[in-house]
């Protein structure tokens, strides 16, 4: 029996002459049939901590909504398509880069397809093991490059309004660009043969500005000499269905009415100018469906984000809570 005890039901002198002998049980080592043990300080034995520890009240793990689970898989699924998306663009670029192994890295056009779809890639994955690994740090900077995206398309859209004459001017530069390196670069050739033919034109002023280039000159060697590629013919098919390559071959040699009625002799710069105010509208809408996928990735992200830390924060609230009750 603990001492405490024994001297309840000893008389007063007794219990008296039984104090020297407490002090003294008092330094002895420590029994664990002692009830008198609510010393926190002193060391503990497990089967201690095991009776203390059932009175600590453990809470369970907060649970996500159906709705909250619902937008972390529409967010994973969201980030995959357009991670798969920006992988394609990448390969198409890499694909560009490889075939042409002659062409300047720094002016080859196929090098903007290897910068979107990097740029592309890497942030579909931020975001796609953010949401899949609820991790805050891969979501917040997920956020902070679609933020950094969608400013820069605003920025660029106001700047191509206010400098519409600039953008203009660029163009014109481009389309000869393409009359110069026609041969020199498949890129510029196609992008050339889609304007002449979508276009129905021919040069960048007229059809007489093939002379510039070296493969088309009058003075050049070649069977190609005095000719015009034959996006500008008017009919580029041979008997209606067969692609005839020969179809502007010395068409330069010829008068204009000559001319007139083998090719498109109009120019492709007023052409590709007035198309573009055609299609404003259509522009517009698609830099606004840009943006407005750019903010519904956003917001899925910054509602997983917010579920996160909020269901942490829970967590760690509801045993601090627990904790503190048990003192």
């Amino acid at each position: 029996m603990a001492l405490s005890r024994v001297r309840l039901f000893q008389p007063h002198g007794e219990s008296t002459r039984l104090l020297p002998q407490a002090s003294r049980l008092v330094e002895l080592p420590y029994s664990s049939f002692d009830d008198d043990d609510d010393d926190d300080d002193g060391p503990s034995l497990p089967g201690d901590t095991a009776e203390q520890d059932q009175g600590l009240w453990y809470p369970d793990p907060p649970k996500l909504s159906p709705f909250s689970r619902c937008v972390r898989c529409l967010a994973f699924l969201w980030n995959l398509l357009f991670l798969l998306l920006g992988l394609l663009v990448l390969a198409v670029g890499v694909w560009g880069l490889l075939a042409k192994g002659g062409v300047p890295l720094g002016s080859d056009p196929m090098l903007l397809f290897v910068l979107a779809g990097l740029a592309a890639s890497a942030v579909s994955l931020a975001g796609c093991l953010g949401a899949f690994r609820a991790s805050p740090c891969l979501l917040r900077f997920f956020l902070g490059a679609v933020l950094a995206f969608g400013g820069l398309q605003v920025l660029g859209g106001l700047l191509l309004l206010l400098a519409r004459r600039r953008l203009r001017d660029a163009l014109r530069d481009l389309l000869l660009l393409c009359l110069l390196r026609y041969r020199d670069d498949p890129d510029l050739q196609f992008l050339a043969d889609e304007v002449q033919r979508s276009l129905q034109c021919c040069g960048l002023e007229s059809y007489r500005d093939w002379e510039s280039n070296p493969y088309f000159n009058c003075s050049a060697p070649g069977v190609q000499a005095c000719g015009v590629p034959s996006s500008c013919c008017q009919d580029a098919l041979q008997n209606g269905s067969v692609p005839n390559a020969q179809c502007g071959f010395g068409v330069l040699g010829l008068g204009a009415a000559a001319a007139g009625a083998l090719v498109h002799t109009e120019g492709c710069g007023a052409a590709l100018g007035a198309w573009l105010r055609g299609q404003a509208g259509a522009i517009a809408t698609g830099a606004t469906v840009l943006v407005l996928v750019e903010a519904v990735g956003a917001l899925m992200a910054l509602r997983v984000l917010g579920d996160i830390v909020a269901v942490r924060a829970a967590g760690w609230l509801g045993y601090v809570r627990g904790w503190s009750g048990f003192k």
